[in-house]
């Protein structure tokens, strides 16, 4: 394999690259899938949003979406981590492991990595009572007291969305100074969002029946919780390929998922956007076609 040249190799198998991968089959291109097997949601139990797979769990889409790449016979999927990229003789290196492969085509679908709280107890409780995304899961806080976590200049925007569905939404900035402006706090306290500028200590209760967040002094009492970070897209390829970035240190893709290297697509969470699991694979669809395409 290593003295073929395929016509693309995705990376990453989450709902973007495997939608790649499926196009690509159809165009009948000689495809290989190269994942890690640590996707973002890998912790969650339930996605939601997806029309017609609604509350399925990210195992089950992934179980479904190899079966449904096995049809293909141009397109295999390979457990592997990428250690490096580049360009050479006019095709595209992909190094894992276990050798390179040469492409003439690159489709990467690396996702994202979401900067997590140092609370004991966080990912015992993490994809079940605990999430990220207000979109994906914030219908399942509906009549709820919530709890965030988070201290940046955009948790004000984040926390009032919860109210939507939340009985009450209590901040905890996790011992930080909360980074708000005078007109958000305002707000907050107009909307009855309380922020508590403590430590979080500890996720208090079983998984799926979280009860509160033990704090240095006192605690918040809640059944859900949420947390706005950060989010860092993982664009060491992208890097290495020489793919130019957003402001916000996204993939900068054009409406066919193009990046501004010849040759290399992206989708899914390592571009701009919603980061939902529709989102992703309707991403990944388009730039598996435009690659498939492209030849």
């Amino acid at each position: 394999m290593e003295d073929e040249v395929l016509d693309a190799v995705v990376v990453g198998f989450g709902p973007a690259g495997a939608s790649a991968a499926l196009w690509l089959g159809r165009y009948r291109k000689r495809t290989v899938v190269l994942d890690a097997g640590e996707p973002r949601n890998r912790w969650t139990e339930a996605s939601h949003g997806y029309l017609y797979r609604d509350g399925a769990s990210p195992h089950e889409l992934r179980a479904e979406a190899e079966k449904e790449i096995e049809r293909y016979s141009t397109v295999s999927l390979r457990s592997a981590s990428v250690t490096g990229a580049r360009q050479r003789d006019g095709a595209f290196v992909i190094e894992t492991a276990d050798g390179q492969l040469r492409a003439r085509r690159v489709l990467l679908a690396t996702g994202a990595r979401d900067v997590f709280p140092d609370v004991e107890g966080f990912f015992e409780h993490y994809g079940a009572d605990v999430f990220t995304c207000p979109a994906c899961d914030g219908y399942e806080a509906r009549d709820r007291d919530v709890a965030v976590i988070g201290w940046g200049e955009h948790v004000p925007g984040f926390a009032r969305s919860l109210l939507t569905w939340a009985r009450s939404v209590t901040i905890v900035t996790d011992g930080h100074e909360f980074e708000a402006g005078e007109l958000d706090r305002i707000r907050l306290d107009l909307e009855g969002v309380s922020v508590l500028e403590e430590r979080a200590v500890a996720l208090v209760g079983e998984r799926g029946a979280l009860r509160s967040i033990r704090l240095e002094r006192g605690s918040v009492a809640c059944t859900m919780a949420f947390f706005s970070i950060g989010c860092e897209p993982t664009a060491d390829l992208a890097d290495a390929l020489g793919c130019e970035r957003d402001p916000d240190g996204f993939l900068a893709v054009d409406g066919n998922g193009r990046t501004s290297v010849e040759g290399v697509w992206a989708a899914g969470d390592l571009t701009p956007g919603f980061h939902l699991v529709q989102v992703a694979a309707a991403e990944g669809a388009v730039a598996g076609i435009d690659c498939a395409r492209s030849h």
